[in-house]
């Protein structure tokens, strides 16, 4: 299965991150919540997931692993 490149895919997410600060502060800033909306769609993508919080989620898990090399267990690694 393809994977997303874990680089695109922190850049992403702290983008993401970023705009929900704004976000937070101004709620009311139509343009804030439109980039909001704009980079949680773009992680959905990324990740296969139907909703901006369950991309979240898996983008994290998805940069929390370290790279397994194939053959190897983690005990040997």
């Amino acid at each position: 299965m393809l994977q997303p490149a874990r680089v695109e895919v922190a850049r992403h997410l702290e983008q993401y991150r970023a705009w929900e600060r704004l976000m937070l502060a101004s709620p009311d800033n139509s343009a804030v919540r439109g980039s909001f909306e704009s980079t949680g769609y773009t992680l959905c993508v990324l990740m296969g997931k139907r909703c901006a919080r369950e991309a979240v989620d898996a983008a994290e898990l998805y940069l929390s692993r370290r790279r397994r090399t194939p053959g190897r267990s983690r005990a040997q690694q």
